[in-house]
């Protein structure tokens, strides 16, 4: 098993861009990596939600993971997605993951048939203790109808190669879960919820997740510098409030619809969104459009 690494900073759920027959655009794909690496991300996750895996062949998202893992060239981290839903499955994809160059797998908890805390815990005992690369659990209760309690979370932090826990839930779940696993070497706990980057950053988060990284990616790493490097909440509060609309749209109709919508603004490819997930309105593309102008982007028309 390779050197444990923990995540640290702002880490991008990348996009996956589709052409109009929804064939992934691998050009664009590297396209919005450059962007992101460039823009000051610490590290990208390939195959999340974001990107859109729940709409992939397995052999579509092993090409993502691949690609993915190339396009990156050593530059930062990469993170990938893969959960599926027994363990020796998910096993068998991390540890592909981890043969393109993978830092970290990203595995949601078993759902759709529920089962008990003591499920829950042999199904990341297994998978941590088999693959080569670090676990980071997937907590997304509003996805999966899997709550994990903060003491169940404490527990699985102690399981040796599970090295953090992305977190997209409430601020209590996440503010206690920071608490209840400060005192465990090689673990974090990672935010998911643009509205609460700052809250999280304020008690201890040295790790997030955004959607809305993949449109601003420099200004989300500034926000992260003045909080966590410089200790400077009242700057990073200016900025935050400057943010907190792109914030309020991530998921005001289905994403990655809205980013997607962002990121053609710029001349960037975002590209459509995979059936049935519905394409952007004309609402979305026109508040986008005059959000970033606003913040002085010059967008495309």
């Amino acid at each position: 098993m390779a050197e444990k690494k923990i995540p640290y900073g702002v880490m991008v759920p990348l996009v996956t861009p589709f052409h109009d027959d929804e064939s992934i655009d691998w050009e664009g794909y590297k396209k919005i990596i450059d962007y992101c690496i460039d823009g000051g991300l610490h590290g990208i996750l390939v195959g999340g939600s974001t990107g859109e895996y729940h709409m992939m062949t397995l052999e579509e998202r092993k090409e993502l993971i691949k690609k993915g893992c190339e396009f990156a060239e050593g530059r930062v981290p990469v993170m990938c997605g893969t959960g599926e839903y027994t363990a020796k499955e998910t096993i068998e994809l991390t540890n592909y993951a981890a043969d393109c160059g993978a830092t970290w797998g990203l595995v949601l908890p078993p759902f759709y048939q529920q089962t008990t805390d003591e499920g829950i815990y042999e199904f990341f005992k297994e998978i941590a203790e088999n693959s080569k690369i670090g676990i980071v659990i997937y907590h997304n209760p509003g996805a999966t109808n899997v709550e994990l309690s903060v003491p169940l979370c404490k527990r699985l932090a102690e399981i040796d190669n599970i090295v953090a826990i992305k977190d997209t839930t409430d601020e209590r779940h996440t503010a206690q879960t920071i608490a209840a696993t400060r005192g465990i070497p090689n673990f974090t706990v990672m935010e998911a919820e643009e509205h609460l980057l700052l809250p999280t950053y304020s008690v201890g988060g040295t790790a997030a997740f955004s959607i809305l990284f993949n449109l601003l990616p420099k200004e989300m790493r500034q926000m992260f510098d003045l909080a966590v490097e410089q200790n400077d909440f009242k700057a990073a509060m200016e900025l935050n409030a400057k943010l907190v609309p792109f914030y309020d749209l991530m998921e005001a109709e289905p994403y990655p619809g809205p980013v997607k919508a962002g990121l053609d603004c710029l001349g960037l490819p975002g590209g459509i969104v995979r059936k049935p997930l519905t394409q952007p309105t004309d609402w979305m593309r026109e508040t986008m459009a005059k959000l970033l102008t606003d913040i002085g982007y010059e967008v495309v028309k």
